[in-house]
This record gives structure tokens, C-alpha cells and sequence, in this order.
């Protein structure tokens, strides 16, 4: 099959599976996005995993939310299908808090381990901490470290990683209980002005400064995409066309 110029360098998929969120974070890029119960669907999703790894030398997967493991059978099926398919980097990116019984985390944290997620990034920071209770991360945490599972920090810095601001020391704070565990911390992203952040934290942001969205890509050079929870993908959708002709068919100008 005929392979797209624009993606000829493609090597990695994200997964929106939800936007739906335990949370409500004052920095979400999202913005304020109430409950609605969409969540992407685990076989289209695994689908797209199966046919773009086919054709592209994908190097990693991602699944993210909202938070994802309100619905982890999505979760589930693209890792699973990513471990098939010989990807080497399956990430998962969760804020730890999807239910408070004690054997649900437990099934879910097994359920994690067995189906192919190598690489766990746990967002805590002074923003989720504000409605998210580290009593029931915790626990999420230390399970998966106790069954093998990488797992890594992931916090969200304001300003930058050496700012001396409030929600920064708080963050480093939080950072240090999750070390005490054994669990160390990733690089984690600084706070881009967007959704949430544009409104709650305007006061930290350069309002004459021109700010460059760092996790856009070059629109004719797609290194990754992102499937949404409605199944958009590159101004398409997958519930109408095949991924592969939509992958074929894109063209910057258009999508």
C-alpha cells in the first residue's frame, strides 16, 4: 500500500480515550469538559493499532485521558495489541484515581501489568492533589511496583522546573512521598497556556509573549496522531473511513 509523504516519518499513536475525568484540575489544557459518559471504543481502537503497525515502524503507543481507567477496557486492548504488534514503548498516563474499592485497584493494577503497559506515567502535582486524595493513589502506585510495572511521575510544572512559585514547591513536596515508595520522578511537562491554565493562571503567563504549543506537530511532517474518544483522527473519523485511507488520503492543506 502506497504510503503518505507526510507521514513518512510516523512512529508513534495516542489514544484519547476519554475526556471524562476524576479531576478537575485548574491547569487542564481541556478546559472545563463535564461528565459525558464517551469514551473511545476498545476494537476500533485496537484496530488502529493492528493496520498502522502493519504498514509504519511505530515505536510507541499511549493511551491518556481525561482519565483513562474509567474505561480500561480500551486501555486494555490497545496495550494488549501493541505487545502483539512488537511496539517497544507502551505508555499509559492515569492520575491513579478511578475507583476507592481496594480489590477494584487491585484488578485493575493486575489487569495493567498483564496486558503489555511498560511504561506508567502517574500524574500528581498540587493541581491534581487539589481534588484528587493521594490515600487512594498510593495504594494504585505500590501495586503496580509490586507487580513489575514501570511506573513514573509525572507532574505538571508552572512556569518551568526551577520557578519558585507556590504549586511548584507543593508539587516537589508530593513528588517526595511517591520517591519514598520507590518510585521515581519522570520529566513531566510545564503548564502551556491553554483551557484551564488561560483562565486560573493568567497571572503566570507573559501576556505579551507568543507561546508555541509544544506538543503540535509539523502538519507536513506527522510523527504521531491522536485518535479522540468520538474516533476523530486527522479531520476524519474512523467510524466512517478505514484508518489506513484516511492516513493515505491526508493532506495538511485539508485536514
Amino acid at each position: 500500500m502506497r504510503r503518505n509523504k507526510y507521514l513518512e516519518n510516523l512512529n508513534r499513536i495516542e489514544f484519547l480515550v476519554t475526556l471524562d475525568c476524576t479531576g478537575r484540575c485548574k491547569h487542564c489544557s481541556e478546559g472545563d469538559h463535564p461528565f459525558s459518559g464517551t469514551y473511545l471504543d476498545a476494537k476500533a481502537a485496537e484496530d488502529v493499532v493492528f493496520k498502522v503497525a502493519e504498514l509504519y515502524k511505530i515505536e510507541s503507543v499511549m493511551t491518556f485521558g481525561g482519565e483513562p481507567l474509567m474505561y480500561p477496557e480500551c486501555v486494555y486492548s490497545v496495550h494488549g495489541a501493541a505487545r502483539e504488534c512488537g511496539i517497544p514503548k507502551r505508555q499509559l498516563i492515569t492520575n491513579g484515581f478511578f475507583s476507592k474499592n481496594p480489590e477494584k485497584i487491585k484488578e485493575v493494577a493486575r489487569n495493567i501489568s498483564e496486558c503489555g503497559v511498560n511504561d506508567l506515567l502517574l500524574s500528581v502535582d498540587a493541581f491534581h492533589q487539589e481534588t484528587i486524595p493521594l490515600e487512594t493513589v498510593k495504594p494504585f502506585a505500590t501495586e503496580l511496583v509490586a507487580l513489575g510495572v514501570k511506573v513514573r511521575t509525572n507532574p505538571a510544572w508552572l512556569v518551568s522546573r526551577e520557578d519558585c512559585n507556590v504549586y511548584n514547591i507543593e508539587t516537589a513536596k508530593i513528588l517526595n512521598e511517591f520517591t519514598s515508595l520507590g518510585i521515581r520522578e519522570g520529566e513531566g511537562n510545564v503548564i502551556f497556556p491553554e483551557g484551564n491554565a488561560l483562565k486560573y493562571l493568567t497571572e503566570y503567563f507573559d501576556t505579551d509573549k507568543e507561546y508555541i504549543n509544544p506538543y503540535e506537530d509539523d502538519p507536513c511532517n506527522i510523527r504521531s496522531f491522536s485518535v479522540e474518544p468520538d474516533g476523530r483522527v486527522l479531520g476524519k473519523n474512523i467510524f466512517e473511513e478505514d484508518i489506513l485511507d484516511i492516513l493515505r488520503e491526508y493532506k495538511p492543506t485539508e485536514n
